[in-house]
C-alpha cells in the first residue's frame, strides 16, 4: 500500500503544476480571497458545481470569470433576470422556411464553464432548466437529447441581502451544488491593494495557462487517491449525524434539524476531500481534508427547524457542533 501511495504522490507531482499556474494567474487579478480560490479549484478537480453567496462588490463574479479565463476552454456568462425564459438557457426549436422543417438551436448552456450570475433572480422554470442540466449533463430540445460538453461546470452566484424580486433556490435544487461558498469582506491590507490596483486605469486580466487535457488528467488522479476505511466511516458518521444526532449523543441538536444531508453529501464530501488532498500534494486523504472542506459541502444540505430559526441557530452552527462532537479517527 505504501508503494501505491508513493506512486500516487509522484503522479500528483507530475499533474499538479498547472494548479499553481492558475493560482498565480488569478492572483494577478484578484487580491486576497485565497480560500475562495482554493475551494473553486476543489470543485473544479472534483467535477462539481459551486454556489457562491455574498453581498455585492466582493468580486464573486470576477473571481469565477478569472478562473474560467485561466482555462483554455469555452466559457459563458449567463446574467439571470426575472424575464429570462428556459429557452434562453438551453435553446429551442427553430423553423426553417426553406426546408419547412424544425431544427434545434442550442443555447449558451452548451459550454464547458458556465457562470450563472445572480441565479436567484430568475424564475423557478429557468432555475430548474439549468439545474436539470447540471444533474443529468444533458439537455432535451424538442424530441432530441443532446449531451453537454465535457468538462461541464456551473458556478453560480447569489446575493443574500436583497430578497425582493428574487426567487430563492429550493433546497432540493441547492443540493445539486457540490459546494456552497460564502464570501466575506476583505481585510484592510487587501482592500488597500484593491484600491491601488484598480484605480490606475489599467484593468488586469487573466490569460489561459491550463488546458482541458491537464484538467482531465488531474481529475483521474484525484479519483485514485487513497482513502482509508476509517476515514470513509468518519465521513459516513458526519453525514449520518445530521439525520440522527441522538445516535451520536447529540440530543440537543435533534429539535434543531428539520432534514439532514442526503447520500449525495457523502459522495461529494469524499470527492471534495480527495481534491483537497491533491491540492495539498498528498496521495491519501486525512480527516483534516474532510474537515477543511466539510462545512462547504454540508451547510446547504442541513435544513434547520423553525425552533432553530427562532433561536437564531444557523445550519453552520449545527454542522460545526457535529464536527466538534463526532470522534475523529
Amino acid at each position: 500500500m505504501a508503494s501505491e501511495i508513493d506512486a500516487l504522490a509522484q503522479r500528483i507531482v507530475e499533474s499538479r503544476p498547472f494548479v499553481d499556474d492558475i493560482r498565480a494567474e488569478i492572483g494577478r487579478v484578484i487580491v486576497g480571497q485565497q480560500g475562495l480560490v482554493h475551494r473553486l479549484l476543489v470543485a473544479l478537480l472534483a467535477d462539481g458545481h459551486v454556489l457562491v453567496e455574498g453581498v455585492p462588490g466582493l468580486a464573486k463574479t470576477l473571481t469565477i470569470r478569472t478562473l474560467a479565463h485561466t482555462l483554455n476552454t469555452g466559457f459563458q456568462r449567463l446574467q439571470f433576470t426575472p424575464d429570462l425564459l428556459p429557452a434562453d438557457i438551453v435553446g429551442t426549436m427553430i423553423y426553417d422556411e426553406r426546408d419547412r422543417t424544425f431544427y434545434a438551436k442550442q443555447g449558451p448552456i452548451f459550454c464547458n464553464l458556465i457562470l450563472a450570475d445572480e441565479i436567484n433572480r430568475a424564475p423557478a422554470k429557468v432555475q430548474s432548466a439549468l439545474l436539470e442540466a447540471m444533474q443529468e449533463r444533458q439537455v432535451t430540445i424538442g424530441e432530441t437529447t443532446f449531451d453537454l460538453p465535457a468538462p461541464f461546470m456551473v458556478m453560480a452566484t447569489q446575493n443574500p441581502i436583497e430578497q425582493e424580486g428574487t426567487y430563492p433556490l429550493p433546497e432540493a435544487q441547492v443540493d445539486r451544488f457540490m459546494l456552497k461558498l460564502k464570501v466575506s469582506y476583505p481585510g484592510k491590507d487587501d482592500e488597500l491593494q484593491i484600491l491601488q490596483r484598480w484605480t490606475i486605469g489599467q484593468v488586469p486580466s487573466a490569460r489561459p495557462v491550463a488546458s482541458v487535457e491537464q484538467l482531465e488528467a488531474a481529475r483521474r488522479v484525484v479519483l485514485q487517491l487513497y482513502i482509508d476505511e476509517r476515514v470513509q466511516r468518519y465521513i459516513v458518521d458526519l453525514v449520518c449525524a445530521t439525520r440522527d444526532p441522538r445516535a451520536y449523543r447529540l440530543e440537543r441538536l435533534e429539535p434543531l434539524i428539520e432534514y439532514g444531508a442526503s447520500p449525495r453529501a457523502t459522495i461529494y464530501l469524499t470527492l471534495a476531500a480527495k481534491a483537497n488532498a491533491f491540492l495539498e500534494g498528498r496521495g491519501y486523504v486525512t480527516p483534516d481534508d474532510v474537515l477543511a472542506i466539510g462545512m462547504d459541502v454540508l451547510r446547504h444540505r442541513v435544513i434547520v427547524s423553525y425552533e432553530a430559526e427562532a433561536e437564531q441557530v444557523a445550519s453552520e452552527d449545527v454542522v460545526q457542533a457535529i464536527f466538534d462532537s463526532v470522534e475523529v479517527p
